[in-house]
């Protein structure tokens, strides 16, 4: 096994943090994708992400693991290696870290390496596969998948599908110029900006009370967040085009809700890309997890969608 590398270092900003106090969940995507260029630096293609590059890595599938929480101005490093590679894919594996050494959050990442322009998967070079090798890495036990899967997916989502299933409607709008990378296409972190607006729309009026967990009903000033998430880009929508995210609860116990999410077109349904969540509630005092009631575990039951995968 190799070594993994440094591909990025910085710090958290105010402005990227929401309304629980840390990093939201489309900045730590936007980090994973400034250390997935670093990574391809390493990896021989300096250039996959400027504006004239010829080949460029493409993300298909990420499995994230938030583990720590990174509140503003916390200095903040990433490592990257290369965990398998194939004849034109590759499973990497990016670990965001906290000045102590603990795992803020670690991103696999399936990357295809295709033409810019187009996306059209082709071989990688030889010196790109040779130093793929010094790379390798193994996946710590911190960063494994936990309670989602990643396995193949073959998914069923289209807006036909999402009406049957009386998905909620949980963001619609357009893909700017801005939200798009160099390449023209709308760029990773800002399918996650979609999910993490969108989830308001889930939780609305959902949320239990503290007397409903079990605690007093007054002082318990209670938050949300995500700690285990996998994406799937199906398709990538540019500039102009419109997006739909249906959503719903897919699941859960009495610490955990599961979430699955439909990225759609809504002028011809088809998807562009799928999304599973893990979240939690937690006390934003004492920055716990919340176990729910046997009450409350009911109600939640109640709001799952059977049927509802990626």
């Amino acid at each position: 096994m190799g070594e993994a590398v440094e591909v990025w270092r910085g710090s958290v900003a105010s402005w990227e943090c929401d309304a629980m106090g840390h990093l939201n969940v489309r900045f730590y995507v936007a980090r994973a994708m400034e250390g997935l260029a670093g990574l391809a630096a390493e990896m021989g293609m300096p250039q996959a992400f400027a504006a004239d590059a010829r080949a460029t890595l493409m993300v298909r599938d990420q499995h994230i693991r938030f583990l720590r929480e990174a509140r503003p101005n916390a200095p903040l490093q990433m490592t990257g290696g290369v965990v398998e590679i194939g004849e034109s894919e590759a499973r990497v594996l990016l670990i965001l870290r906290h000045v102590s050494g603990e795992i803020a959050a670690s991103f696999q990442t399936v990357v295809a390496h295709v033409t810019a322009r187009d996306g059209r998967a082709f071989p990688w070079p030889a010196r790109v596969l040779a130093r793929a090798q010094a790379l390798k890495v193994e996946i710590p036990p911190e960063a494994a998948a936990r309670s989602l899967g990643l396995g193949p997916v073959q998914s069923r989502a289209s807006l036909v599908r999402a009406q049957e299933l009386g998905l909620k409607r949980t963001a619609l709008g357009a893909v700017r110029v801005e939200d798009c990378d160099v390449f023209g296409r709308m760029r990773t972190e800002m399918m996650m900006a979609r999910l993490s607006d969108g989830v308001a729309h889930i939780t609305a009026g959902q949320r239990p009370r503290a007397s409903e967990h079990g605690g007093p009903d007054h002082g318990l000033r209670q938050g949300g967040a995500a700690v285990e998430y996998r994406l799937l880009h199906l398709d990538w929508p540019r500039a102009g085009d419109r997006v739909e995210l249906r959503s719903g609860m897919s699941g859960g116990d009495a610490r955990i809700r599961r979430l699955t999410h439909w990225l759609l077109d809504p002028e011809t349904g088809r998807p562009w890309g799928v999304a599973e969540a893990i979240a939690v509630a937690f006390d934003l005092d004492t920055r716990k997890l919340i176990t729910l009631s046997d009450q409350a575990l009911a109600a939640a039951n109640a709001q799952v969608i059977g049927g509802l995968t990626l």
